[in-house]
């Protein structure tokens, strides 16, 4: 099956996944997904950073609506799923939480994944990201 990413400006890596935001020289902010300016001094400039690959959950919810487009549901169509912040250390970042209800919490460690978003028109299947339970909880 051919797949690609949601976007590759997301990415360092596709395999294995790695999340690429921005640290601003002035005030070492990072940001993500990555931007032009620094939100917190407008001084320095922003340059690629590449994300830690484990964190731990911040605040979760139950994304229980289908969200408005450009939210393209998937084939078999929509299905509940857990969002929430994971803290990485230097920034938070907002995903899909691929964790069971039962086992979801707040500081549970997680993991970088990618998963199936959806599929486009000619059946390439489009991948973003998202984390899941991380057993060792090693950054």
């Amino acid at each position: 099956m051919i797949s690609r990413l949601i976007d590759e400006d997301l990415f360092e890596s596709a395999n294995p996944p790695r999340l690429t935001g921005a640290r601003c020289s002035g005030c070492a902010t990072v940001v993500f997904p990555r931007q032009d300016s620094c939100p917190k001094c407008s001084d320095g400039a922003m340059s690629a950073h590449v994300l830690p690959v484990s964190g731990r959950v911040w605040s979760w919810t139950l994304q229980a609506f289908q969200p408005k487009p450009p939210y393209r549901p998937p084939t078999e169509g929509y299905r509940p799923y857990h969002v929430g912040y994971v803290d990485l250390g230097e920034v938070l970042v907002e995903a899909r939480l691929e964790v069971p209800r039962a086992e979801i919490r707040i500081g549970l460690p997680v993991r970088l994944t990618t998963v199936t978003a959806y599929h486009d028109e000619d059946g390439t299947e489009v991948l973003t990201f998202a984390f899941r339970t991380d057993g060792d909880g090693e950054r």
